[in-house]
């Protein structure tokens, strides 16, 4: 078999990046059972109700569904484990530090295979209000109206549909 190489999503939190304000992003690779990476391999889990804590000085990542894999036999895999998260000391001592400050926590913001190992996207995050939310979705659909708008300038379209040139 040959090796692989690149990287492969299997899972995104989208909804993390609407809930919460993102400070900081880490890559961890990730303690796993032979099912549970068969599973992946299928492109199957879910990343919404993860979370990421800390338990006698390592970092778990809690709450990511990984469902079973169907060739599996009684060494199947529980699918809400708690995983343990690979991570340098360094990173793991800063990490530590941070989260005793109020208000943050870690989430997992993608799944993926790099170079056919499994690794977790983790991002030290705050939480949003709702006037936050509703703020951010206005801020993004105005941008998305004013590239429409320069793409349709470019084009020598108006936003009406009509050219320039039947205008005048």
């Amino acid at each position: 078999m040959a090796k692989e190489i690149g990287k492969k999503l299997i899972a995104q939190n989208k909804k993390g990046r609407h809930d919460y304000f993102i400070d900081e992003v880490f890559e961890a690779g990730l303690v796993l059972v032979g099912t549970e990476v068969k599973s992946l391999r299928a492109g199957r889990a879910t990343l919404t109700d993860g979370y990421g804590m800390i338990q006698d000085g390592e970092i778990y990542l809690s709450g990511v569904h990984i469902p079973e894999y169907n060739e599996g036999s009684w060494t199947n895999h529980e699918p809400r484990r708690n995983r343990k998260l690979l991570m340098s000391k360094r990173e793991i001592n800063r990490l530590i530090g941070t989260l005793k400050e109020s208000g943050l926590t870690l989430i997992p913001l993608s799944l993926y295979f790099k170079d056919g190992k499994a690794k977790v996207e983790i991002a030290l995050a705050r939480g949003k209000k709702a006037h936050d939310k509703r703020a951010t979705l206005m801020e993004k659909q105005a941008n998305r109206e004013i590239d429409r708008e320069l793409s349709h300038r470019s084009t020598g379209k108006s936003s009406r549909g009509k050219s320039k040139r039947n205008e005048d």
